[in-house]
């Protein structure tokens, strides 16, 4: 049985006065949780991971849990050591999480046999299940399909988060599939890059791991349930009225700088909540992202059912 699927929402890590803020950071797994996810990723890419210390992941790995409300918590556990990686491990087992996401991070370019001896080493520290992460645009490291089924046969590997798929329905599907053909039947396929997410899952995926979905989960909520409904039409649409959200993806230099904004403008974090020296969006950029937040219908509760307008 594959064990991560559906949605998983990535929360932020929002800061306060360069320390994590612990009350915000609840609040939003909370909402996470009550929106009904399906599971939730603290400490990914848009939990800013790498820019916070071992006892701050700790710490955060404590609260995902605690406020999860019974909804699967995975920790992002990557590192630059191997040795950290499995302190980080160590302390997701600790807070009780249910799995570890893992990126082959490095300074260094790493190659396949330093990525596959990577993987190794992690699950044969820990019996939590492991989502690999590949984020090459992050990490400057991409797997091959090759790699992945050699990774996939480790014990312990639950899921491959893919980055994206092609814009082609046909050519998505036949990518999916050939990445499932090598893998172990009991590990899934998780599609990354929001504006993939629909596209991901109608070819095959079997979850979709959501950046904005973790500030506000409703819309891609929606999309999800509409594929398991078998109603791909319907997720396909809720996705292209989404386009104009994706776009600033691109144009404001990717989804955490949105996220961030998001929750900022809604009370969900406090101003300034990334961690320096990365800067939020400008004034005028989040004037441009408020008007697109309104356009789409989209308020701090992220509405009961998206619908793309504001009726």
């Amino acid at each position: 049985m594959k064990t991560f699927t559906g949605l998983s929402a990535f929360p932020l890590t929002p800061l306060a006065d360069d320390k994590v803020d612990e009350s915000a950071f609840s609040g939003l797994v909370r909402r996470l949780s009550s929106a009904g996810v399906d599971s939730i990723t603290a400490l990914g890419s848009t939990g800013s991971y790498m820019y916070l210390d071992r006892a701050e992941r700790a710490r955060v790995a404590q609260l995902a849990v605690a406020n999860a409300a019974g909804v699967p918590v995975v920790i992002g556990v990557g590192a630059m050591r191997t040795s950290h990686v499995l302190e980080h491990i160590d302390d997701a087992a600790a807070a009780g999480a249910d799995g570890v996401l893992l990126a082959p991070v490095g300074y260094q370019r790493l190659g396949e046999s330093e990525v596959l001896g990577l993987y190794r080493t992690a699950t044969e520290h820990s019996s939590l299940p492991v989502i690999v992460y590949d984020n090459p645009g992050t990490t400057h490291f991409a797997f091959s399909n090759d790699l992945y089924a050699r990774i996939a046969s480790l014990p312990g590997i639950a899921s491959i988060k893919i980055p994206g798929v092609p814009d082609h329905a046909g050519r998505a599907k036949k990518h999916v599939d050939a990445i499932r053909s090598i893998l172990p039947e009991h590990v899934g396929i998780g599609v990354s890059g929001d504006a993939f997410g629909a596209a991901g899952l109608v070819a095959g995926c079997d979850a979709w791991y959501t950046a904005v979905g973790g500030t506000i989960p409703r819309p891609m909520l929606d999309i999800t349930r509409a594929v398991q409904a078998g109603d791909h039409h319907e997720a396909l649409d809720i996705s292209r009225r989404l386009e104009p959200l994706w776009s600033l993806f691109t144009e404001f230099g990717g989804s955490l700088r949105i996220s961030a904004a998001i929750a900022e403008h809604f009370g969900l974090a406090a101003p300034g909540c990334l961690p320096l020296p990365i800067h939020g969006l400008s004034s005028k950029q989040r004037q441009v992202l408020i008007g697109v937040l309104n356009e789409l219908g989209l308020d701090e509760t992220a509405g009961q059912q998206f619908t793309g307008d504001n009726s």
